[in-house]
């Protein structure tokens, strides 16, 4: 079954486009991201930015047109965090599935935490504890499992583009900006720790570009970003590193899609926290998340 799936983000739009097996193999036919801002000063307005919306209808204009070039059995989708919680996030899933006949839904956090593990997980055969953290614009999740069963999942209100903009009001910002925001991340995660954690998995695009920078990737190959391992002192300086930036100087960062460099501090300050909370030394970084998972899911039901 060829499945399409549109994932809108807080931060991001993206779309995979896979051929899934009655096996639960999946083949991937295309995958595209444009970073949207959906959640453009949605923690000060409580709604949905206009310009916001005109940026993910611009990229859906984009998916639909390779989604009827690939000839597909399903068009599905998902709105996380920032549909969530705008008081208009209800216009936006009703413009999806009217104007670009996505059969989309916004999704709970606990339904997200499962499809990101499903996915994360679906080419690993490790039944020792693991988890997985997505990282995004508006939330983090956090899922731990063993093999095929989930033992815990959360969905929290930590994200790149809400830490940033409550945070971060300097270029680059101030010292002090940096530790109120890793002080109020670390207190979100505190009642969410767990012990004995064996390996960890970072999905999303904070993740991803800090594999990206580490191996100063110019263009970005997901081949050699798939199964790479972001140690903890590793990260601990590529922070250090991005936060002496000020933006301009970070869209130049090899590795760094341009569009991401105003939320990636927050963003490896957020995986920093992930990786004290849950006592990790090293992360392993997967490009198979949510999209995977729908994708999976998806099929499943016919």
């Amino acid at each position: 079954m060829r499945v399409a799936v549109v994932d809108l983000g807080t931060n991001s739009t993206r779309l995979l486009v896979a051929d899934v097996g009655e096996d639960g193999s999946v083949e991937e036919i295309a995958r595209r991201s444009t970073v949207t801002r959906l959640g453009q000063d949605l923690e000060r307005s409580g709604v949905l930015a206009h310009e916001a919306i005109r940026r993910v209808a611009a990229a859906l204009e984009e998916y639909r047109a390779v989604i009827d070039d690939l000839d597909v059995d399903i068009a599905t989708g998902v709105l996380t965090s920032a549909a969530r919680d705008a008081a208009n996030g209800g216009e936006l899933t009703a413009l999806v599935c009217g104007r670009y006949a996505i059969d989309a839904r916004t999704i709970t956090g606990d339904e997200e935490a499962q499809l990101t593990y499903l996915g994360a997980t679906s080419e690993r055969r490790d039944d020792g504890t693991t988890l997985v953290v997505d990282i995004g614009g508006g939330s983090t999740e956090f899922v731990v499992g063993s093999g095929e069963e989930l033992l815990f999942h959360v969905s929290t209100q930590v994200g790149v583009v809400r830490h940033s903009e409550r945070h971060l009001h300097d270029d680059p910002p101030t010292t002090e900006q940096l530790q109120a925001l890793r002080d109020d991340v670390a207190a979100e995660f505190a009642e969410h720790r767990q012990v004995g954690i064996e390996t960890g998995i970072a999905v999303a695009g904070t993740a991803t570009s800090c594999a990206a920078m580490l191996l100063e990737l110019e263009p970005y190959d997901p081949d050699r970003v798939e199964g790479y391992v972001l140690r903890r002192d590793a990260v601990d300086a590529l922070l250090e590193r991005t936060a002496a930036l000020t933006l301009p100087q970070r869209r130049e960062l090899p590795g760094l899609h341009p569009d991401r460099a105003p939320t990636i501090i927050a963003g490896i300050a957020i995986l920093l926290e992930t990786m004290t909370a849950f006592e990790l030394g090293e992360v392993t970084v997967s490009e198979h998340d949510i999209l995977r998972g729908v994708a999976l899911s998806r099929a499943r039901e016919g």
